[in-house]
């Protein structure tokens, strides 16, 4: 069975899915789709290091106690995503700048010559999910949208299966 999230974005116009790679990346993938069991909205941001990207980092509260909120291992890694790539960051706690939270970022790659390159230094992304071919072109105008308009709340859940 194909899995697949869906990311919207209202102001913007984002609405596409993306397809999960369980076989690729199986821990990574995992920990969305059970992330995902019930529709999540998380604060965007386009990057400032990374390139074309739409930072979404889980937010903490979404965490506490949920059993899939574990080290995550590079799988599928990379540290040049391309257009259309979902890529999964995970940074374990007091790595950035002390704080005491483990870092899950949902990224969206929406452009060439994107870059996972962070303050800390270089860290290689899951590449967890990807948009298909026939939506990048709507993924990447939503995603400039976001960039010009500025911070927003993006909304992640699972799509029909």
């Amino acid at each position: 069975m194909t899995r697949s999230i869906l990311i919207r974005e209202e102001r913007s116009g984002l609405s596409v899915s993306a397809v999960l790679l369980p076989e690729k990346a199986p821990a990574n993938a995992a920990f969305l789709w059970d992330y995902l069991a019930e529709p999540r909205t998380v604060p965007g941001i386009h990057a400032m290091w990374t390139g074309p990207e739409i930072s979404c980092p889980v937010p903490s509260a979404h965490l506490e106690g949920a059993a899939y909120a574990k080290p995550l291992p590079p799988e599928n890694a990379t540290l040049t995503p391309q257009p259309g790539d979902i890529v999964l960051a995970y940074v374990p706690e007091r790595v950035w700048g002390g704080n005491p939270n483990p870092i899950f970022d949902i990224g969206l790659f929406y452009g060439q010559g994107a870059r996972m390159l962070f303050p800390i230094g270089w860290l290689a992304g899951s590449v967890v999910a990807q948009v298909p071919v026939a939506e990048r072109d709507a993924f990447a105008a939503g995603c400039n949208a976001i960039r010009r308009n500025g911070a927003c709340d993006v909304v992640f859940s699972r799509g029909e299966g």
